[in-house]
């Protein structure tokens, strides 16, 4: 079916079942990735007919392209004043994205975007606007004097944003329901222990 051959197009659009619609596709991707993807699937997890799709939608391609946007968001810079409170911020942005209700969905992005027409665009949006974000947040604490000249912003964030990532992918299954609840003090006790004076050998 396609917008055409619907009776209702004219009719104004519900937003809650925009919302609705978006979610279950971030849903069935995050769970069953592109090849489980398809209009009927996400019409059944979001409770609603395939012709509601189609109306708002033409192909599956725009409407996953359209709920990631949504609902898969970008890493944004906040200058907080201080380096400190840069990373902190950083970094529960990045928990936000991985232990969400999109974390699946962030995840597949990155290993499936090549197969899908549009998608890799997207997640190469996502991964500049992340990189910006956290480089300006560097270079602005080596302006500060916060850091010393010459400190590897690459190695820095490396290591703050694989241990974002470290740290849900070991977490085990029946302890993800408590990754939401400690997002704040698992991003300030990373930072804090990415900035302390580095180990010396006894």
């Amino acid at each position: 079916m396609t917008a055409s051959a619907s009776p209702h197009t004219g009719r104004p659009r519900d937003p809650e079942v925009d919302r609705r619609i978006a979610l279950a596709a971030v849903e069935l991707f995050g769970e069953a990735g592109w090849a489980g993807f398809s209009v009927e699937s996400v019409a059944r997890l979001a409770g609603v007919g395939k012709a509601s799709i189609y109306l708002r939608w033409q192909t599956k391609e725009k409407l996953l392209l359209d709920a990631l946007a949504a609902h898969v968001a970008n890493v944004a810079d906040a200058d907080t004043g201080t380096l400190r409170g840069d990373l902190v911020d950083l970094a529960r942005q990045l928990l936000r994205l991985y232990v969400g209700t999109s974390r699946k969905a962030a995840l597949r992005m990155s290993l499936e975007a090549p197969t899908i027409p549009g998608l890799a665009q997207r997640c190469e949006e996502l991964r500049h606007a992340q990189i910006r974000a956290a480089r300006a947040m560097v270079k602005r604490g080596i302006a500060r004097g916060e850091l010393p000249e010459g400190t590897s912003v690459t190695l820095l964030l490396d290591t703050l944003c694989g241990g974002v990532v470290m740290h849900v992918m070991s977490t085990p299954a029946h302890l993800q329901s408590t990754l939401p609840g400690q997002i704040d003090t698992y991003a300030d006790q990373l930072v804090d222990f990415l900035l302390r004076p580095p180990l010396t050998a006894p």
